[in-house]
């Protein structure tokens, strides 16, 4: 029985042990922070929509009343409800900032393509969560986004009616469309929760990438205390912030019309979601075609799924590939024009800066990316990038006190 006691005594110690001593790169900067910070901000949205979830009334008559009861009669109800809504943009900016940092650095390829994969289902849970938690309320831009994005769900032949019939649960957006909505949203979080710890295991082994793009074992700490300090310097400056939109300016990434109820017999002028949907929502009304629009919006995401099997680069950091470099930043001004074009009317010049932008885009995922790493290859080969990668080499090395092993070129 003593036995027995002490094995269950030793289990929780043991995992805690060997979170504490996870061998992680020495050389790692701030960049690796937005992981844990999406974890935080991920434990802020279950906890805050929990309690939330006792105070609302997921029904057409009541759903505005109930918020409204949530600020203004609920004790400190108005600070969870500012918490649950600037967290979600909060958790976006986070999670953003984590994939674009993985693209740079080609945490993509393997050995950590199956973190990747992970990665971005937990992204599309994300937004499929936001867009029903969006609803909720049971404001004028609540209402008209849920009725114009599920309908354009019905474009999907064979199957897009009864997508959309099932998910409205009846002929139009309402109260079956609410509780379902409220339903799902309370769920997924959940979903996303077991999908995040399944991130973190599948990158156990392989262990957590680094700036120079190696794959060797040597010149690693352990987490705790040296990596668990830059992340609580993170978690500060996170905090601050989301202290400035919480405390300050609450509303200033909502829309206004989200405070009027929802009025099906009346239309706003011009129908935006929240501001981490605008560079699809730009991609969904530049295509003339109505299915082409659908398939292009959940392409956008879907198209992350692809690069772990066709990049062809042997160089994994965007340091070490100055062509590659270029594309990437040229990627990152692409995706905020499409943002700005997103929150714009669809009109001149507007269609044709995100037609733009959405040509460079899916040219970027689908062609650059193993085309360039193809070039990159051949120069490698010939000598002309070797140089410029050790000159790197030498450069980082020198301001980071890594200590490169011989063979650094041939594991890059």
């Amino acid at each position: 029985m003593s036995n027995k006691i002490r094995l269950i005594k030793k289990e929780p110690l043991s995992i805690i042990h060997g979170l504490m001593e996870y061998p992680t790169p020495v050389n790692i900067s701030y960049l690796w922070n937005f992981g844990s910070l999406s974890g935080i901000a991920l434990g802020i949205q279950i906890l805050t929509g929990i309690i939330l979830a006792m105070h609302y009334t997921p029904h057409v008559d009541y759903a505005f009343l109930s918020v409204e009861h949530i600020m203004r009669d609920v004790n400190y109800g108005w600070l969870l409800r500012y918490v649950h809504s600037n967290g979600a943009s909060m958790f976006f900016i986070v999670v953003y900032l984590h994939i674009f940092r993985g693209l740079y650095y080609g945490s993509y390829g393997a050995p950590r393509s199956g973190a990747w994969l992970v990665g971005v289902c937990i992204y599309l849970a994300m937004m499929a969560t936001a867009f029903l938690g969006y609803v909720l309320p049971w404001g004028q831009m609540s209402f008209w986004g849920a009725t114009v994005i599920t309908n354009i769900l019905g474009a999907l032949p064979i199957v897009g009616d009864h997508i959309v019939l099932l998910l409205w649960g009846g002929f139009s957006v309402d109260n079956a469309t609410l509780n379902r909505f409220f339903s799902l949203h309370y769920l997924v979080p959940f979903i996303i929760a077991a999908l995040a710890m399944s991130h973190v295991i599948v990158l156990h082994d392989p262990k957590s990438g680094n700036p120079l793009g190696l794959s060797s074992q040597v010149d690693r700490v352990s987490f705790h205390p040296y990596h668990t300090v830059k992340d609580l310097f993170g978690v500060l400056l996170f905090m601050a912030v989301f202290s400035y939109f919480l405390f300050f300016n609450p509303n200033m990434l909502g829309h206004s019309d989200n405070y009027i109820p929802a009025n099906p017999m009346v239309t706003p002028p011009h129908i935006v979601p929240e501001w981490y949907y605008l560079p699809m929502y730009a991609v969904l009304r530049v295509i003339p075609n109505k299915l082409g629009g659908v398939v292009g919006m959940f392409g956008f995401i879907l198209v992350l799924l692809i690069l772990p099997f066709t990049n062809t680069s042997q160089i994994r950091s965007s340091s070490f590939r100055p062509l590659h470099k270029h594309l990437y930043w040229l990627l990152v001004v692409d995706c905020l024009l499409l943002g700005w074009v997103g929150g714009n009317s669809p009109e001149a010049p507007y269609t044709w800066i995100g037609l733009a932008g959405t040509v460079y885009y899916f040219t970027y995922m689908i062609v650059l990316i193993p085309l360039v790493g193809s070039i990159e290859n051949v120069l490698l080969r010939s000598g002309v990038v070797k140089e410029a990668v050790a000159s790197e080499s030498e450069s980082v090395k020198s301001n980071t006190y890594v200590k490169l092993p011989s063979n650094s070129l041939s594991v890059i």
